[in-house]
């Protein structure tokens, strides 16, 4: 397989991206994860954060309820296999670095609102202006038009709240509850990734660039899909999941004698083979069960006697009994559990990486090329680690980049120490 030295000094894979330039002018989670992802695919990402106190995801592993470590893994996340520049984009200077990462890119990823990204000169027009074979990115809370285009959005707000998809994440009669922070973020990160993607393939067959994008509230819709379409359609929704009295009680989280949880999932035509797990085999004569609809019409008898049979044995017992009989389940794990879980290692879901104390492996992006290897992982960058190297590599002599600091366009390097 060939290698490269990369950019930036360490020995990396040919891959996908080999060669692609991104600069990510981007904070928090859903569109630095996006460029992330090119970064596991090889892709040369220079991290654009304001100096001082650079991008608030550095912050983030230390804010509740987000697991307390010594390892900033958030960070290292989403920011894994770049570089980091420090630049201040009001300054004159840092519009003039700015115009030469954009000349010298194939990709701009940005998630400033509306108007902020204007007058940081991030705004489309002018960034395809400096390069019109440009892949312009972007992700917003609620899209570019309407009455909430200016509206500020989190991942809690704009794709959970706002799409009923958090109102449909619990039990009837059970209040609203706070979601996995970020789980959005990161599945909307694939959706500008995509965007990315198809763009790459346009200017491929046209030679033009593109503005493309997604928004936290189009990703969230598209996450409940199925209900929004039923809805659409004028369909009768049956309400929230009751699990003593569900709409179909053979897809229904059940608990064991020692107190673990699982998820059974099983079809209509696997119904003889459950009742013979469950040690009732005569249901399979019982006229209330005889069909699907039966299932569904009696749905609260059926649910409190498997209830009751899957408390009386351990979850161990459980599992040999189901999967003797071929029927689906899954176990509801801990996200502690999850992190062990030896199918995430053999899959590459959780990979090794380098460079942080604390932090031996890291969870790798959820797209696979099979034969094609991704990047090693490796740290996220310092503030502003790589400022003075991607300044001369884009041709600044070392009087601009010391004028540069003069006027405040990039840290000094008492500055860089003191914000570390």
């Amino acid at each position: 397989m060939a290698t490269r030295e990369s950019s930036n000094g360490a020995s990396g894979t040919e891959s996908v991206f080999t060669g692609l330039k991104v600069v990510d002018a981007a904070s928090f989670i859903a569109a630095p994860a996006a460029s992330a992802v090119l970064a596991d695919f090889g892709a040369d990402v220079i991290k654009i954060e304001p100096p001082g106190t650079g991008d608030m995801q550095r912050i983030l592993s230390s804010v509740p309820p987000n697991p307390r470590a010594e390892a900033n893994y958030a960070w290292h996340q989403t920011n894994h296999n770049k570089r980091g520049v420090a630049i201040n984009l009001k300054s004159p200077g840092g519009t003039t670095i700015l115009r030469s990462l954009v000349e010298w890119a194939d990709v701009v990823i940005t998630n400033f609102p509306h108007g902020v990204r204007e007058k940081l000169h991030l705004g489309y027009e002018e960034v395809s202006a400096w390069n019109p074979r440009i892949v312009y990115a972007d992700l917003t809370g609620f899209g570019d038009a309407g009455p909430d285009a200016a509206l500020p959005g989190f991942d809690v707000t704009a794709y959970w709240a706002r799409t009923g998809l958090l109102d449909r994440m619990r039990e009837d009669g059970a209040p609203p509850t706070v979601p996995v922070l970020g789980s959005g973020d990161y599945m909307a990160a694939i959706g500008i990734y995509s965007a990315i993607v198809t763009a790459l393939y346009h200017r491929e067959r046209t030679g033009r660039g593109a503005n493309v994008g997604t928004s936290l509230l189009a990703e969230g819709i598209w996450a409940t899909g199925t209900l929004v379409a039923g809805a659409l359609a004028g369909g009768k929704s049956y309400g929230l999941h009751d699990r003593s009295a569900p709409a179909n009680p053979l897809i229904n989280p059940y608990q064991t004698e020692d107190g673990r949880w699982f998820m059974l999932v099983t079809e209509p035509a696997r119904w003889p083979q459950l009742a013979k797990v469950v040690g009732h085999p005569e249901l399979l004569q019982d006229p209330r069960f005889a069909d699907p609809a039966g299932f569904m019409r009696n749905a609260s008898a059926l649910a409190a006697l498997l209830e009751a049979e899957f408390r009386s044995r351990p979850l161990a017992e459980w599992k040999d009994a189901l999967d003797r009989e071929r029927i689906t389940y899954n176990v509801i794990q801990t996200p502690d559990e999850a992190a062990d879980d030896p199918q995430l290692r053999a899959n590459n879901i959780v990979v090794p990486l380098d460079g942080v104390p604390g932090m031996p492996e890291i969870v790798s992006s959820p797209i696979t090329v099979r034969g094609v290897p991704k990047a090693p992982a490796r740290r996220g960058p310092e503030l502003g680690e790589h400022t003075g190297e991607v300044l001369a590599q884009l041709g600044f002599s070392t009087e601009q980049i010391d004028t540069f600091r003069a006027e405040g366009a990039i840290p000094g390097a008492t500055e860089l120490e003191e914000s570390r």
